[in-house]
């Protein structure tokens, strides 16, 4: 089973993803984060959502090999956030053939997993090449894993609908 909320920045995507994944199991979730420390805003960001999950999850960051980190995991898994990863792919470089052959392997794995991803598509085109690079990739990802996935939700503001 594969479900992946989606929805914009600040939407209560994450924390409905989050209250998702516990309805999966009895025992802790694995709560897969993939944001980089960057800056304090990010730290923040990311001491934020330590605090939203507590206890309930057990936390292992990866910031670029999801697959080899999680092909030998059994447990359910929460991925928060796929949009920080593209970002993490892009700044160290990866192809766009390397990112799609990690989310076609993710999406092989016989693990209950809940993709979380910021819906970027309905934004203006950026004038900048990277931005748009991560628009177009953050769309590709999005229809891959939405295809890939048993259930698809869309969230705006913090109500999650499901779509698929």
């Amino acid at each position: 089973m594969k479900a992946l909320f989606i929805g914009g920045i600040k939407s209560g995507k994450s924390f409905n993803a989050e209250k998702y994944t516990l309805t999966l199991t009895n025992k802790r979730p694995l709560y897969l984060a993939t944001t980089e420390f960057i800056d304090d805003e990010i730290k923040e960001k990311i001491e934020a959502h330590k605090r939203q999950r507590q206890e309930q999850f057990i936390t292992l960051e990866e910031p670029l090999q999801l697959y080899d980190v999680l092909k030998s995991r059994d447990e359910v898994v929460l991925v928060e956030c796929l949009s920080m990863w593209i970002n993490n792919m892009l700044y160290h470089n990866f192809t766009t053939e390397a990112i799609e052959s990690e989310i076609e392997k993710l999406l092989t794995l016989p693990n209950k997993i809940v993709f979380v991803l910021n819906d970027v598509s309905a934004t203006v085109v950026p004038e900048n090449r990277l931005a748009r690079e991560f628009i177009n990739m953050s769309g590709r990802v999005a229809q891959m894993v939405a295809s890939g996935c048993d259930e698809v939700y869309h969230t705006i503001a913090g109500i999650s609908t499901r779509i698929k």
